[in-house]
């Protein structure tokens, strides 16, 4: 799966993980001067500092020698938010240079944007722009609240939320959680960017974040008009419900309906972090029938019909597992899942054809599900599977024929007719040991007389 999408300004937008990363040298500074007209980024660009190493009370902090980092605009900028903080404290800030590790690909991959770059001549040759103003007027804000640096910070890097310590872990998930109770919508956005950073990969991550009582000041934000707080928020909680004990803290927390509200009008990532978010709710069997009550199933089936290949996925699987009860398979039939799902296992060679039959298969169990099969001509495609399908379409394709055709003289005369004889032997001799089973037994009520067959229901 489901890698938790995977492009929306002024956020971090999906592309593949990658960094582009500058060298800076590192000498030794006191304290960081600003001239006037000369913005946090200029100083960044043309200082270099050094930094005291950590719990060593020997080492003088105005001189650290043999200390070298390459580090990327994120880092800088990341590093720079404490900087800021430590001169308002009068306090000297230190840091480890650590290995970040490479980022595993989950559901939806986000990489930080690049350093928009335009204008730094000007501020290099101390020229006031207006971009340098505003900058001016952004780090005279962090003078007065460090912690919203951090938040309004847009360009952190993923490696940073991976690779962060379990100390500043904790701080770092308490500033999330002041910016999501701030009444600037910016603030909250950047707020759940964070934490769905935070939590994309780490299980240990999770579980810090879920005791900290993140989960219930993120579900209101699946509600939000702004559709990137939106999709930031679904998100994160898509990542924070791969920690089991996080599933019961957010279906405790209320969460299934705002996710199916999320389902039912969120951009497309977001629907599809929706539907993965019910997916990994539903391994709790309870909440199977909360999703399907909640009303769950209608957009799932919107999703297969209108949404890209990976929303279709996304959405098969969660169909599939809220199909193993009987309720939901009432709810996927009547609210036309058939159609789409005879449909996809049409398109062969799509990827998608054989979750397609899983669930077809599944709703065949149902009087509703066969009739709907056979009205909106499952049988042809299913015979066609037989013959040129997987071998694990075939093994569903005929034990989806076998349920139709089992009480059924009118649909094993139908299967007759589209030529299944043929297929079907072939695949009695040459299948799996499933398929070779089912159809030897389709096979034999297919050979049956129809006036033995007349006792069953037509």
């Amino acid at each position: 799966m489901v890698s938790i999408g995977d492009s929306q300004p002024p956020l971090p937008s999906p592309t593949s993980y990658s960094e582009t990363h500058s060298s800076s040298s590192i000498s030794s500074s006191n304290k960081i001067q600003r001239s006037q007209g000369r913005s946090m980024r200029t100083i960044r660009s043309n200082f270099s500092c050094s930094f005291p190493v950590p719990g060593n009370a020997n080492v003088n902090s105005t001189h650290v020698t043999g200390i070298s980092e390459i580090l990327t605009d994120s880092v800088m900028d990341f590093r720079l938010v404490e900087l800021a903080s430590a001169a308002m404290n009068n306090e000297k800030s230190c840091f480890e240079t650590d290995e970040f590790r490479d980022l595993s690909q989950a559901f939806s991959d986000f990489s930080s944007c690049s350093s928009d770059i335009s204008g730094e001549l000007q501020r290099l040759s101390c020229i006031p722009s207006p971009e340098a103003l505003k900058e001016e007027a952004e780090a005279a804000l962090l003078d007065q609240e460090p912690w919203l640096g951090f938040l309004q910070k847009g360009n952190l890097s993923s490696e940073i939320f991976d690779g962060i310590s379990p100390e500043n872990l904790e701080q770092a998930v308490k500033i999330c959680l002041e910016g999501l109770e701030s009444s600037s919508i910016d603030i909250k956005r950047s707020a759940a960017a964070k934490l769905r950073f935070l939590a994309k990969n780490r299980s240990e991550n999770r579980a810090v974040i879920g005791e900290s009582g993140a989960i219930s000041a993120l579900i209101p934000l699946l509600r939000c008009n702004d559709p990137w707080t939106q999709e930031h928020a679904v998100t994160a909680l898509f990542n924070l419900s791969l920690h089991e004990e996080n599933k019961i803290l957010i279906t405790d927390s209320g969460a299934i309906k705002p996710l199916v509200y999320v389902l039912k009008t969120g951009t497309e990532t977001s629907k599809q972090n929706a539907a993965c978010a019910l997916l990994s709710l539903s391994l709790i069997e309870d909440n199977k029938i909360s999703i399907g009550v909640c009303g769950a199933i209608p957009p799932l089936v919107s999703l297969i019909l209108n949404g890209s290949n990976r929303g279709k996925k996304d959405a098969l699987t969660t169909l599939y597992k809220l199909c193993t009860i009987k309720q939901n398979k009432e709810r996927a039939v009547t609210a036309g899942a058939v159609k789409p799902l005879v449909d996809l296992i049409s398109e062969q060679g799509s990827g998608l054809s054989d979750k397609a039959m899983v669930v077809l298969s599944s709703l065949a169990g149902l009087r509703e599900g066969k009739n709907a099969i056979v009205d909106e001509g499952g049988i042809p495609v299913l015979v066609e599977s037989i013959e040129d399908g997987s071998v694990k379409g075939k093994e569903f394709a005929v034990l989806t024929l076998l349920q139709l055709c089992a009480n059924s003289v009118r649909n094993r005369a139908y299967l007759v007719g589209e030529g299944a004889i043929p297929p079907l032997v072939s695949l009695s001799q040459s299948g799996t040991t499933r398929a070779k089973h089912k159809a030897e037994i389709l096979l034999k009520y297919l050979r049956e007389p129809r006036q033995e067959a007349s006792s069953s229901s037509p």
